[in-house]
């Protein structure tokens, strides 16, 4: 683990500022309505008010004023397409990022989280969880991993059901998939009659998971996530890991925009999980543990606060991932780890 130097930082910051610009330019691009603001502690916050046939007018959160939000609006309004100079602007920042030793994404993931992204996945509650989640958190952090981010596998998590304030999506994964024309095919489950949660390159380790939080007594079957046009695979737990995501950017030759765990909340996640995997999967189980022992180590130095809201949040509603907390918690090596953890689980 190296630290990323202040300017890379500093970089990424701005990166991400850029894209979330731009994606809230995409969500109301073919919209007709207004802008309108309102000020919150001094600051102005940025709203895009819509009438949306057979549903009324929606008012649609943009987010605080940046220079970046400020000249997208101001696009808008001019009709100046403003397109082209925010993607050189991005590409220009990526490059910078890339130089500097930031962490990236490889080409094939790049293109399948890229489609998945443009599809509206991301901005419908699907959040990037797993290995490349842990990639993109370094950058989140400010630290540049090693051989702990090397994974062949897309696990993408959402809920069954969403309540979102923006137009209707229509999200087809199985056709996104097969539109990049990669070679992905369904992996068929243990039962033929049920539908397919993963789809896998022919020939290549590159695979994608689709998982849901468990719910309910069916918790060993495909559920349907309808807003994707897909089926998960239900998993303990999960609900907690995706509560509250972060919007981030995964670095590539672009830069794709993406929901990813809070980081402790990844941290304890990946400790639970650890100590709950069979013996056949131990060599995962190591990697769930290295991973959080990278994450815990880097939050402790630099935001402590994280962890332990991310552990009182686990107290108050999630029971089982705090009874299981402790447990892993004392497998660890690093004292100082342990000792903190342990002191909020008692």
């Amino acid at each position: 683990m190296q630290t990323l130097s202040v300017q890379v930082q500093t970089i990424f910051a701005e990166l991400l500022e850029r894209v979330a610009a731009r994606e809230s330019g995409r969500s109301i691009a073919h919209l007709s309505g207004f802008f309108s603001t309102k000020i919150v502690r001094d600051s102005p916050y940025w709203y895009f008010k819509a009438s949306i046939p057979g549903r009324g007018q929606h008012e649609h959160y943009l987010g605080k004023e940046t220079p970046a939000l400020r000249r997208l609006i101001d696009a808008h309004r001019d009709g100046r397409p403003a397109k082209e100079l925010e993607e050189r602007d991005i590409a220009r920042l990526c490059a910078m990022l890339r130089a500097a030793g930031a962490n990236c994404l490889d080409v094939a993931a790049a293109r399948v989280l890229g489609a998945l992204a443009d599809s509206g996945l991301f901005r419908r509650g699907g959040v990037l969880v797993g290995t490349y989640a842990f990639l993109v958190l370094g950058n989140v952090l400010g630290v540049r991993w090693g051989t702990l981010a090397r994974t062949e596998d897309i696990d993408i998590a959402a809920a069954t059901s969403l309540t979102v304030a923006v137009p209707p999506l229509e999200t087809d994964v199985s056709s996104v998939l097969e539109d990049l024309a990669m070679g992905f095919l369904p992996v068929p489950g243990l039962d033929p009659r049920e539908t397919s949660t993963s789809y896998k390159v022919r020939g290549k380790d590159l695979r994608v998971d689709f998982l849901t939080p468990a719910k309910g007594k069916a918790r060993d079957k495909p559920v349907a996530i309808p807003r994707f046009g897909i089926s998960a695979t239900p998993l303990e737990m999960l609900d907690y890991l995706i509560e509250a995501p972060v919007a981030s950017v995964a670095i590539n030759g672009g830069a794709t925009y993406l929901n990813v765990p809070d980081a402790a909340r990844f941290a304890i996640h990946k400790l639970v999980i650890a100590d709950r995997r069979p013996l056949a999967q131990n060599s995962k189980a190591v990697k769930d543990r290295e991973q959080a022992i990278s994450l815990l180590d880097q939050l402790e130095s630099a935001r402590p606060g994280d962890i332990d809201q991310a552990i009182d949040r686990a107290r108050a509603k999630f029971p089982v991932v705090f009874n299981c907390l402790a447990k892993s918690a004392r497998k660890l090596s690093a004292s100082t780890l342990r000792d903190h953890i342990l002191t909020f689980t008692q």
